[in-house]
This record gives structure tokens, sequence and C-alpha cells, in this order.
């Protein structure tokens, strides 16, 4: 837990710092639009948790006597909230709606890592994560230059679009880790 808070607190600083710096990403369909390096930053929170998750094997943790895909969804929640927290006193700080698309995305990441890994695993979801900015900078802008709706991180902090699909992702992910079937244990 301390080295996800020292995490969680250097990507707030680091995206605060970054400000609104462009990161220049040529637009696959429709129109580029602005991408800011604060966007891939808010990815850091999402890869350190499921290195964590990726600790041991999923059949000791289907027969142990604590109840951890419980534990690591309340971990991914509650990093989720920290974040949300972070991101609400830097706004009051006066760091403007960038603080608040930085808790909206590392809380969309988080619950995307919850959604992804109980189904290909820590690394290829470390992978899948890394690629989800990329892909919506890339594809994600209608030709006015407007975030497509399904591009949550482009979009700016004040859209109700943005908020539902990350709301649906921590949802939906904290779900699939909760109840995903633990791998067939072998016959002796």
């Amino acid at each position: 837990m301390p080295v996800l808070t020292a995490v969680l607190a250097g990507t707030f600083a680091v995206g605060l710092l970054f400000g609104n710096g462009e990161l220049p990403v040529p637009a696959l369909h429709g129109q580029a639009g602005h991408f800011l390096l604060a966007h891939v930053v808010t990815l850091l929170p999402a890869v350190f948790l499921l290195y964590g998750l990726g600790r041991g094997d999923l059949r000791t943790e289907a027969v142990a006597g604590r109840f951890l895909r419980g534990l690591d969804v309340g971990l991914a929640l509650t990093l989720a909230a920290a974040g949300t927290t972070c991101g609400g006193l830097a706004y009051a700080a006066g760091q403007g709606a960038l603080a608040l698309v930085l808790a909206r995305n590392i809380a969309g990441y988080l619950g995307l890592a919850l959604l992804v890994h109980p189904l290909i695993g820590h690394r290829p979801a470390a992978a899948a994560l890394a690629a989800t900015p990329l892909l919506c900078s890339a594809t994600g802008w209608y030709p006015n230059g407007r975030p497509r709706p399904w591009a949550w991180p482009l979009h700016p902090a004040d859209s109700p679009t943005a908020l539902t699909a990350v709301t649906l992702l921590l949802l939906t992910g904290a779900a699939c880790a909760l109840l995903r079937r633990p791998p067939p244990t072998p016959a002796p």
C-alpha cells in the first residue's frame, strides 16, 4: 500500500507538472485532437496495481482462508477513491480542470485493470492498458476534433459521458474481478 500511495502522489505531481503539454500522435481516423502527456501518466497506478495482482497462483488464492479477490478489489477501489480525493483537493487548490481529468482517468484505468486482469492475466493486461490511451488518441476523434464517446480518456473534465464510462468501468471491473472463476485444479 505505501508504494501505491507514493505512485498515486507521484502521478498527480508529474501530471500537474506536465500541465497541458501535448504528445503528438497521428490520427488514424478522423482528425487529431489534443492528447496531453498527463493522459499517459495516469496509467501508473493501474500498472502498479496489476504488478501486485500478479503476485501469486490463482489456484492457491481460490482456497485461501481470506477472500483475496475481495481485498484486491477493495484496494483498487480505495486507490480510485484516493485519486478522486487528490483530484478534488488539487482542483480546490487552484490547479484547474486538469486535476479532475487526472483523477477520472486514474479511476478509469483502475477499472479497466480490474476488468482485463481476470481475463488475460497481469502482464498482458498491463500491455492492454498501455495501448488504451494510444488507441484512443489515434482513433478516438470525430472529424470536428471532438472525442468520441468511447474514448473517455480524451474528454474534458466536465464530460458526463466520460464520467459515466469510468463509473461503468469501475463497477464492471469490480464485478468481473470478484466473480471470476478460479482455474480448474489438475487431477492427481
